[in-house]
């Protein structure tokens, strides 16, 4: 409490809102046209995925239309007992038995339907949101990483959960609405072949209940739209606070950062309140039209079954009928917002679904061979991001079988993006990329995986065992397998130092090692997965001397044998490459071993001399001096 009160003072005082604020990038790029409340496509995708359950679909309606039937059925028995078996001319006590057995087996079919419906509707749903989160977890597997880069993970994890979520209630609730549908129709058609006069009479109160429905139909509309948009914001903030936490806690922003969430779950909180109010307020609306419908039944019932020209049972089963008559109204009412609901979640499920993979084995792909030369060609390369913006113009190089060639440069040089294109994560504009001889573009991604190991910056270690993080890509690998790779990039020791040594369960992203301990055990991976180029992009950046004089050692063993592309900044990692390619605004500036770029005294000779210096502060002085000045 001491807490939320402090917050509350940041805030402006607990009666006070914030002033609107954004963190980062929270603009609804995901915006969703509801103007239908039914999306044919939507449904038709959906049941792409219900389809495979259509016999159990089919016995649920069933069930629901027999449970249906049963709901009707149980006034006109009570009407007979009335009328037959409570008559003073009634002969004997059969009718009132006949009554009682009818109803007795009319409460049982109820109860076998019922049950019948609500076990097979809840197993399917289930099993559809099976289906339809697997194929959504699926695709993402393999949407290019330019998606990726731009997708806020905080709104995948609301696709993923509170719109698979909303389809989950709309389809436990859709066979419901067949039978809604049916009552509401049932006892209109029952009320006037009983007695025609009293059936007009309820039907005038429906025009009411139409009126207040267009204006409350566009309205709720925007309400629901509105829940889902702040819905969607605030799971991304909430995401990339987490996902932030170090940072946040380094600059003591814990205030100022629960201001700017608290701003966007209030405003998630009004739109939700507004729904739910939108939501709930027909309710209220349709029992009063409940009440004021048994009313004018009672009245003008009354006076007929007092005229002589109308049976108290008709007038008794007719109350029992215009008690049921609101229900469905009621629950469709209900099942609206649902179904509002639903159309928007389903609009968002598959714009993931559909969303492009832009790199694709193209038809007739071959797999790279395990026993290529492991040579890396670029030819005249063109690529960026936005095609309007090339990082990387006309850059051409090649590295030898069993070469390590070293590409050094300012930030946003392009280093990475180079890297990239060789293992495929991205295509280029124009040029060409060649692994093993080979265009990545004719070959399969998979086997490019399998020939690249990459080793980046980050270290991502998965939740699991060392042992299963080790041999992540290679599940083959037995426990010897992995602790030899781990001595030899130095692992095993701080391995072996861990509560239970290989079979140490590692946190997310294995936050419970240091960064140093994480980039050993990728070195490892990277290692076990025997691939033949292996791909280094900044990988000594952010760690300690101490454990980059053990990878420096492991890196001798490592490459041993392989194709070697490293990227660093610091140029003690990258002296002994047999050559080094030195990029400035996505070209080649300039390229040769250690020795030669030290005695040509350009770009890469002012770096070395000004003591590891980063390329950031030499690009400005760069530009002016021109891109081969000498000092």
């Amino acid at each position: 409490m001491a807490t939320l009160r402090e917050a509350d003072g940041a805030a402006g005082g607990p009666d006070t809102r914030p002033p609107r604020a954004v963190v980062g990038s929270h603009l609804d790029s995901e915006e969703i046209m509801f103007g239908k409340v039914f999306d044919g496509k939507v449904v038709g995708r959906i049941w792409s995925f219900v389809s495979p359950y259509r016999r159990q679909i089919i016995l649920s309606v069933i069930a629901v239309l027999v449970f249906t039937a049963t709901q009707l059925i149980l006034p006109l028995v009570i009407r007979y007992a009335i009328d037959h078996g409570m008559a003073p001319q009634a002969e004997g006590g059969r009718p009132l038995v006949l009554a009682g057995i009818a109803f007795v087996a009319v409460i049982l079919i109820n109860y076998v339907a019922s049950y019948v419906q609500e076990s097979t509707v809840g197993k399917t749903a289930e099993n559809v949101l099976f289906d339809l989160r697997r194929a959504m977890f699926a695709h993402l597997q393999h949407v290019s990483l330019s998606f990726m880069d731009k997708t806020e993970v905080g709104r995948l994890m609301s696709r993923l959960q509170g719109d698979v979520n909303s389809m989950q209630e709309f389809l436990e609730t859709s066979v419901l609405a067949v039978g809604d549908l049916a009552l509401l129709i049932g006892i209109i058609f029952v009320m006037l072949y009983l007695d025609p006069r009293l059936g007009l009479l309820t039907l005038a109160v429906i025009p009411i209940l139409f009126i207040v429905r267009i204006f409350w139909l566009p309205r709720a509309r925007r309400a629901f739209m509105d829940a889902h948009e702040t819905n969607s914001i605030t799971n991304g903030a909430l995401a990339e606070a987490i996902n932030g936490v170090r940072a946040i806690q380094s600059m003591a922003r814990q205030k100022v950062n629960f201001t700017l969430f608290d701003d966007k779950a209030h405003a998630n909180l009004q739109t939700h309140l507004r729904a739910a109010r939108f939501a709930q307020i027909m309710v209220p609306i349709v029992d009063s039209l409940t009440g004021f419908a048994m009313a004018v039944v009672i009245v003008g019932g009354g006076s007929l079954v007092l005229n002589g020209s109308l049976d108290v049972g008709i007038m008794v089963a007719f109350l029992f009928y215009i008690q049921r008559f609101f229900d469905p109204i009621r629950s469709l009412t209900m099942q609206y917002s649902v179904m509002q609901r639903a159309m928007a979640s389903g609009q968002r499920i598959i714009e993931v679904l559909d969303v492009e993979v832009a790199v694709r084995d193209k038809a007739g792909a071959e797999p790279l061979p395990r026993d290529n030369d492991g040579s890396v060609v670029f030819d005249d390369v063109v690529f960026g991001y936005d095609p309007r913006h090339p990082v990387l113009q006309n850059v051409s190089f090649e590295v030898k079988p069993g070469e390590t060639v070293a590409l050094v440069g300012p930030t946003g040089s392009g280093k990475s993006s180079a890297m990239a294109l060789v293992h495929r994560f991205y295509d280029v504009q124009r040029g060409s990329v060649t692994v093993g001889g080979r265009d990545v573009r004719d070959v399969t991604q998979e086997s490019l995986g399998r020939n690249i190991a990459m080793v980046l910056q980050e270290p991502f270690l998965f939740t699991g065992s060392v042992l299963e993080n080790v041999r992540y890509n290679k599940s083959e690998a037995t426990r010897e397998d992995v602790i030899a790779a781990c001595k030899t990039v130095g692992a095993h020791d701080f391995v072996m130092r861990l509560e239970h040594g290989y079979d140490t369960e590692l946190g997310q992203r294995g936050e419970n090692l240091s960064l140093g301990q994480r980039q050993l055990l990728s070195f490892a991976r990277a290692l076990i997965a025997d691939a033949k180029i292996l791909v280094l992009d900044e990988a000594t950046a952010n760690i300690d001397s101490y454990t980059e004089m053990l990878i420096q050692k492991a890196l001798v063993k490592l490459l041993e044998g392989r194709t070697g592309l490293v990227i660093a900044h610091r140029l003690a990692t990258i002296r002994g490459a047999d050559r080094i390619v030195v990029l400035q605004d996505g070209r080649i500036a300039e390229t040769g071993n250690h020795e030669a770029l030290m005695e040509q005294g350009g770009l890469y000779s002012r770096l070395y001399n000004l003591n590891y210096s980063s390329f950031d502060d030499l690009a400005d002085a760069d530009k002016e001096e021109g891109p081969a000045s000498t000092t």
